[in-house]
């Protein structure tokens, strides 16, 4: 008689068929799990991801929709069954959308959303603060899963953070709110409170205020994105102020009569 193989090589041999077996099954599965996953809106069938750190960038996403990222941009791209949806990680982006009714486009920024099915707006979002302008179409924003939408047209801008039941609605120059894409910073007389945002995006080291009595002096001009660290040099010059470099590497901006 033929000698029998030793015990641990009859084990071995079934170990690998078990991998096998279990191997060929998940090949099985796991399309079409995949599958399912797409059919039920759960899963997309691709998912791409672009930045833009320190130059403007233009892309094209798989559904033909054109992108222009501003600097220090990232978001992801992903097409569902019944959508195609965008994450805003950071940064600000224009979109140009692609018309299709029964495959809506929508942002997500913050917890907030923004849907529509072809036209062209703006979407800034700055720590949990996001603002959207329309240049073209019309947009449906939303500012929480259980918030209140917001319809805006051509020129209408709003601006929405975390806990808002409701967006907040304005008016708004889209060229100025688009002048970054010709790398232009527009600030038209606004208070340092609402200019440091829009400010601080383009710097490394951000900008603080000290107290409400900063925060309420105004500042106006046009400044390149890419020079803004000439801006802040010159805020001594032009406005009543004092910058202090902090321990965390933030400039506090403090009245220069403070201890007056």
């Amino acid at each position: 008689p033929l000698p029998r193989p030793p015990a641990q090589a009859v084990r071995r041999r079934r170990s690998w068929r078990k991998q096998l077996r279990a191997a060929a099954l998940a090949l099985l599965v796991l399309p079409a799990a995949g599958y399912l996953g797409w059919l039920q809106g759960w899963v997309p069938d691709s998912y791409h991801r672009y930045q833009a750190d320190a130059t403007l960038r233009k892309v094209v996403l798989p559904d033909g929709s054109e992108v222009e990222l501003n600097l220090n941009t990232h978001l992801t791209y992903a097409n569902f069954r019944d959508m195609r949806q965008v994450v805003l990680d950071q940064g600000e982006a224009y979109f140009h959308v692609s018309h299709d009714a029964s495959h809506p486009f929508v942002v997500r920024a913050a917890r907030g959303t923004i849907t529509v099915t072809g036209t062209r707006f703006d979407v800034w979002k700055y720590q949990d603060q996001v603002t959207v302008t329309v240049t073209e179409g019309s947009v449906r924003v939303r500012s929480g899963k259980d918030g209140n939408d917001s319809s805006l047209t051509p020129g209408m801008q709003a601006s929405y953070r975390a806990g808002m039941l409701q967006p907040l609605v304005a008016s708004a120059d889209p060229a100025q709110v688009l002048a970054w894409r010709d790398g232009r910073l527009v600030l038209d007389d606004l208070s340092l409170a609402a200019a440091l945002p829009l400010i601080n995006r383009y710097l490394d080291a951000p900008l603080v205020l000290a107290d409400q009595a900063v925060a309420s002096l105004r500042i106006g001009g046009t400044y390149r994105t890419r020079n803004l660290q000439e801006l802040v040099n010159a805020l001594p010059r032009v406005l009543p102020v004092e910058l202090q470099r902090q321990d965390n590497g933030s400039i506090r901006i403090s009245s220069r009569y403070a201890q007056l």
